[in-house]
């Protein structure tokens, strides 16, 4: 009878630590992907519990909730010629996950390294087509919205959306 016992506490315990490496959460704020033998097999999980293959699969997470990129001040030349210290930041977060993580290696500073030169190449553009008066004053809003559509669609295939 106490064979069977340590058998059963034994037979239990494996199962519990096999469980665990079987079971994994994915919560609101967060976007993961399954990997199978290194290769993407799954990226569209909802939030709540679910089951990998052991040792066969991994997961990763990422963090889905709005991220901020802040860049240090910049020059920029007006189409007059004038120096121009623009500070500027862009608020992303991940609307693909499989393309994010090719793109970047699920890596944030990689994301917003990427998303940075995108914006001030667009900032660069946009500045150079204006006068100091236009682009403090008059159209800052509508560089605004120039640059954010022109990033969205440039960081589209990285798997990030530009919300600000």
């Amino acid at each position: 009878m106490a064979q069977v016992k340590v058998l059963g506490g034994i037979l239990l315990g494996a199962a519990v630590v096999i469980s665990s490496f079987a079971l994994f959460t994915v919560t609101e704020r967060e976007k993961a992907v399954m990997f199978q033998l290194g290769e993407i097999v799954k990226t569209d999980f909802e939030p709540g519990l679910h089951v990998q293959t052991p040792f066969v699969n991994n997961v990763r997470k990422f963090d889905a909730r709005i991220q901020t990129l802040d860049a240090d001040p910049e020059r920029y030349l007006t189409g007059e010629k004038k120096n121009l210290i623009v500070d500027s930041f862009v608020k992303w977060r991940i609307k693909d996950v499989s393309n994010y993580y090719t793109a970047t290696g699920g890596d944030a500073m990689r994301a917003n390294l990427r998303l940075s030169q995108i914006t001030k190449d667009g900032l660069r553009a946009e500045f150079a087509k204006r006068t100091i008066k236009e682009a403090v004053s008059g159209e800052r809003l509508e560089i605004m919205n120039i640059i954010t559509a022109q990033a969205n669609e440039q960081a589209e295939a990285f798997g990030i959306e530009i919300v600000d």
